[in-house]
């Protein structure tokens, strides 16, 4: 069987739970990323999951960037 796929092998593939258990697909404004989550509303992006170029122009959301995804009134901004 042949896989092609843009994701690394180790998150198609785990090899230990530990190690993904705190990472979560998101959309943050339109952009699906693959972020960790440091608490319930702040996450540390790992990985842009888009295919659209401009999406990785952003220049708030990049690989390391820490964003929240509540916003002002408190209600969650996915």
């Amino acid at each position: 069987m042949i896989l092609y796929t843009m994701m690394p092998h180790e998150l198609i593939f785990p090899y230990d739970e530990d190690c993904y258990g705190k990472q979560k697909m998101v959309t943050y404004q339109g952009i699906p990323l693959l972020v960790e989550v440091v608490d319930e509303e702040n996450f540390h992006v790992l990985r842009i999951l888009s295919s659209d170029p401009q999406h990785y122009l952003h220049d708030q959301i990049y690989p390391g960037a820490k964003i929240s995804l509540m916003n002002q009134d408190g209600m969650s901004s996915f």
